[in-house]
């Protein structure tokens, strides 16, 4: 479906007029969305629009990484969005040209509906440009990012560093899923970061010093959820390392443990051991308390160790 927004020079707004039927020359502007196109109506990027053949391929390469592409007159953005449930980025293609913005997407997006509702109630006395509409979608794109990161860091809260020294492997498990997430976001949010950065410096795109405060917001937008994303990045890594020391030191405590009482078992298996030889001239054999003596010296000898071992406070 291709739907058109069209502000005449009497600053009026008509819908969905065909592209066909648009007198560029009698117009100020207008606005064409290739909303989930058929591939007779992609075909009009070339036989109506005449772009450039790569920015054409790159429409019909899947994910593209963000990216500014300047063809003479037209400039070709790749756009990120972020599916809320997946947090896989889903690619929006813009060109702007003189007095046009073009938005390409294979699906239907939440965030152009609400950029092209957004730019319907602009006062007609106010008319904007293709920049301001190209601002309206970057603005609302960038805008849904915050929820599913906010989200993110809900749960990391909700966690707690403190509370995992309970169900250690469910929550670690957790933590890495979440972390997970963090990554996916930050392969959406870091590249369209270079790209605000890029857009903000660039001299190719005429009548831009004109909108630089409504990008560089979006810049400010991307770089503290560039600073969330490592943030929550640091918990993740903070609460892994947590659990690695809790591990650690209950291995330590085990194999101490354990240490302790093979020490204390190893002199009394050497006694076993020298009276389980069967040789015949053996004297403590014979002697009729021999069993009970061999007993209380290993007794003895157990306890002492324990003692002495509890003095040093290995069982703390």
């Amino acid at each position: 479906m291709i739907r058109t927004l069209i502000m005449t020079k009497d600053h009026r707004l008509i819908q969905n007029k065909p592209l066909q039927e648009i007198n560029r020359e009698q117009i100020q502007w207008f606005w064409a969305d290739f909303n989930e196109p058929t591939e007779e109506e992609a075909k009009l990027l070339d036989e109506y629009f005449n772009f450039h053949p790569l920015a054409i391929e790159d429409c019909f390469i899947d994910l593209q990484r963000p990216k500014l592409d300047h063809y003479e007159e037209v400039h070709f953005f790749v756009l990120h969005a972020m599916n809320e449930l997946t947090l896989r980025a889903e690619e929006i293609d813009l060109f702007i040209g003189p007095r046009f913005l073009v938005t390409f997407h294979w699906k239907a997006m939440k965030e152009i509906d609400d950029a092209w509702a957004k730019v319907l109630r602009k006062p007609r006395q106010e008319p904007h440009g293709p920049l301001h509409a190209a601002y309206v979608v970057l603005d609302k794109l960038v805008d849904q990012y915050f929820p599913t990161v906010e989200a993110i860091e809900d749960q990391l809260i909700s966690l707690g560093i403190d509370s995992m020294d309970e169900l250690e492997q469910e929550k670690l498990k957790q933590v890495f899923e979440l972390r997970n997430k963090l990554l996916k976001a930050r392969r959406t949010i870091v590249p369209m970061r270079e790209l605000l950065y890029r857009i903000l410096n660039t001299q190719r795109i005429d009548g831009l010093h004109h909108y630089i405060p409504f990008f560089t917001d979006i810049y400010d937008h991307l770089l503290k959820l560039s600073e969330m994303v490592d943030s929550n990045r640091d918990m993740t890594s903070d609460m892994r390392d947590h659990y690695m020391s809790l591990s650690s030191n209950r291995m330590n405590t085990i194999m101490k443990t354990l240490t302790v009482i093979t020490t204390i078992f190893m002199p009394l298996t050497f006694i076993v051991g020298v009276y389980g030889m069967n040789f015949t001239n053996m004297p403590e054999l014979s002697w009729h308390d021999g069993y009970y003596a061999v007993l209380i010296v290993m007794g003895t000898l157990g306890l002492g160790m324990f003692l002495w071992f509890k003095k040093k406070g290995w069982f703390d």
